[in-house]
């Protein structure tokens, strides 16, 4: 693993722990050549998760891709990284388990459904970018089946 700081390869192990209910191992790192100590996680990968997007292209699954997206939605509301990170890995699990393709439209639908029960402000915020809203009346429509 390569030292943030210093680029240095040599890095080494000061402690392992796992996380996440067991399917995270978080690191503790230290730079043999600089000192300095940072932290990795390792995460199995969701390999051959291929996307089905609107248009009828595929690519493959990228979660960063998908916790940027939840991020920005949850700016500045107490919302944690671990609930986060808690939401991402049940829905990879769910479309895992169900085939080796899932659709954008999957995703999307399960993210706001998971982002509702979390918090309503990062549920709007998300649906408005997904749903495409094109005026305040769908914005509105969409507050109003929140609120009910």
């Amino acid at each position: 693993m390569q030292c943030p700081k210093c680029k240095a390869e040599d890095t080494k192990v000061i402690d392992s722990r796992v996380t996440e209910q067991g399917k995270v191992i978080r690191r503790r790192r230290e730079c043999e050549k600089c000192g300095r100590r940072f932290t990795t996680f390792e995460r199995a990968e969701m390999s051959g998760l291929t996307v089905k997007k609107k248009d009828g292209t595929f690519e493959p699954y990228n979660r960063t891709k998908l916790e940027n997206g939840i991020f920005i939605a949850c700016g500045k509301r107490p919302v944690t990284k671990t609930q986060i990170d808690n939401i991402i890995n049940e829905l990879e699990e769910k479309w895992a388990a169900n085939k080796k393709m899932v659709s954008s439209q999957t995703i999307g639908n399960d993210l706001t459904d998971a982002l509702k029960k979390l918090d309503h402000i990062a549920y709007i915020r998300f649906a408005s970018v997904y749903r495409s809203f094109k005026d305040v009346d769908e914005f509105k429509e969409e507050l109003n089946k929140l609120l009910k």
